[in-house]
């Protein structure tokens, strides 16, 4: 029986919860940010191991072997390596399987090692094959040596043995539960790991709603987007997201960091794109660009903000060599962006989110900035974000929308930074907030207090400085003062004092008569009283 949307939803929810109770409770003092490789690395292999078991189940479906029997054959083994290694792009053999460990653990006879064998055999595996690059050093950083996890080998076998059998009692096939939802689940931990991690988390995560608004801006009016790129892709979140609103034949990207690189890999696995439908790479993306011929139908980017770069002799590069000037060498918000226009195909559209800065800084941002707008004619929108948005920093952002095939001169902007729903530690797009925008986007027409299409001259005369503030009117003003009924509060008020004091001198009067003790202080109270 096939499971209806709403009671995914529920098991989606279930399957969230209970895989980062185990995050939680087995972690022990281990920092979250580092537990997270090993259990998002776990989840992979149980993963991997699946695959390969529906897949060979599925080739013996005629057959009386199991998988493990047609392994066994000599006259069964090549051929069923060779068909799995040709569709999955890795091999697992049974006795190395996820469920194999388990069988370990429970017979007692478990040791961390034979995990670090069986997790070696996956990359070994696609050694000539297509998918090498694309698995290599997957595993790197789920450290099974490492004394964080215990100090002997069986201190760091009894947690991970834990870690396991907590995974093994969650059944990922319940209700033919779909794969979008397993790797929407494995997402949402990486969302909880960015959420413990401080200001590192902007390295590799951009929160869910952010996703939506920057996937739907560059897939509108699109039912397929055959090529997507994403220059600095984090985890590649970003880069699922625009799968969820247009057809994409193939994902490309380059990323910085290591670890991320790696999550990046698996979360396109873990989400059911195979192998041959994403390129990604590791390096530094303005220094080391990995895609020089390429261009791409569209382009996502949450770049790094205001970050260091070589903006040394850069002008030799054919990405910024037009515009005459380069990125300050301690903001590199324009290069990501130059880099981006470059990668874009001339039909193509690139959404990008950046800091407030680009839109009104001068000197050399300035002039790349009135030659992306006169020269070029590229820039169709810039969208005011709300503040602390984002994990590890509560700076507010902006989007900038471009469209190598516009043909209108106007700008249209949008000021959304007052919409947003307040969260405990940040605050959060709601789905109408989301929709708002885009049906604004859309639509591309004047909004009281919140959008504003500015023609070009209109640009031009405030000297291709883009700060929201000129284009769109949010002032609200004061409520005009009752000054009538003002006068009759304060005359209210006046009257209440004067009774007040009086029933206080009665008082006096009182005290005083009843107690002559007091009398000569209570003489001076009245007199100050009176005087004030």
């Amino acid at each position: 029986m096939v499971a209806t949307h709403t009671e995914q939803a529920q098991q989606q929810a279930e399957l969230q919860k209970r895989l980062w109770a185990i995050a939680n409770d087995l972690r022990g003092n281990m920092d979250a940010s580092e537990f997270r490789n090993y259990i998002l690395g776990l989840i992979f292999y149980r993963f991997l191991s699946e695959r390969v078991q529906m897949y060979a189940n599925q080739l013996l479906q005629n057959d009386s072997y199991t998988f493990s029997e047609a392994y066994q054959d000599e006259d069964y083994r090549d051929d069923l390596v060779a068909e799995i290694k040709s569709s999955l792009g890795f091999f697992i053999e049974p006795k190395a399987l996820f469920d194999s460990m388990i069988q370990h653990i429970q017979a007692g006879n478990f040791d961390i090692e034979m995990l670090q064998d069986s997790i070696n055999e996956v990359q070994s595996s696609t050694i000539g094959q297509e998918s090498e690059d694309d698995f290599k050093g997957l595993f790197e950083d789920m450290d099974l040596a490492s004394s964080r996890l215990g100090s002997t080998v069986a201190e760091r076998s009894e947690l991970i043995a834990k870690v396991m059998m907590n995974l093994a009692d969650i059944d990922f096939h319940e209700n033919e539960l779909k794969i979008d939802v397993l790797g929407d689940a494995y997402e949402y931990l990486i969302g909880q790991f960015a959420a413990t991690a401080g200001k590192k988390a902007g390295e590799f995560y951009t929160p869910q709603q952010v996703s939506k608004v920057l996937s739907q801006l560059v897939t509108l009016n699109r039912e397929e987007v055959r090529t997507v790129y994403d220059p600095t892709m984090g985890s590649g979140s970003l880069l699922l997201r625009v799968g969820d609103y247009a057809k994409v034949a193939e994902y490309y990207g380059q990323e910085l960091n290591g670890t991320t690189y790696n999550l990046a890999r698996m979360n396109m696995l873990m989400h059911g794109i195979n192998y041959s439908r994403f390129d990604l790479r590791q390096g530094d993306t303005l220094e080391n660009d990995q895609f020089p011929e390429r261009t791409f139908d569209a382009v996502v980017a949450n770049p790094p903000y205001s970050a260091n770069w070589n903006a040394t002799d850069k002008l030799d590069d054919e990405r910024f060599r037009k515009y005459g000037k380069t990125a300050p060498k301690s903001k590199a918000d324009f290069a990501f962006v130059e880099h981006m226009l470059y990668h874009l195909k001339t039909d193509g559209r690139m959404a990008v989110v950046l800091p407030h800065g680009v839109l009104f800084r001068g000197a050399a941002e300035g002039k790349i900035r009135q030659y992306m707008i006169e020269k070029d004619n590229v820039l169709d929108a810039v969208i005011g974000m709300p503040a602390n948005l984002f994990y590890g920093t509560s700076i507010p952002t902006v989007v900038l929308v471009f469209d190598k095939s516009r043909i209108n001169h106007d700008i249209l902007f949008i000021d959304a930074s007052k919409d947003f729903e307040k969260g405990k530690n940040q605050n959060n797009l709601t789905d109408e907030n989301v929709k708002k925008i885009i049906d604004t986007y859309k639509d591309r027409k004047d909004v009281k207090k919140f959008a504003h299409v500015a023609d070009f001259k209109e640009i031009k005369e405030n000297e291709f400085n883009l700060n929201i503030p000129r284009y769109v009117d949010t002032f609200e003003p004061e409520p005009p003062v009752d000054v009538d009924k003002l006068v009759a509060d304060i005359k209210d008020t006046d009257e209440q004092i004067s009774k007040l004091e009086s029933e206080f001198s009665s008082m006096l009067d009182d005290l005083e008569g009843k107690n002559p003790v007091a009398q000569q202080q209570l003489t001076k109270i009245k007199e100050l009283f009176k005087n004030e």
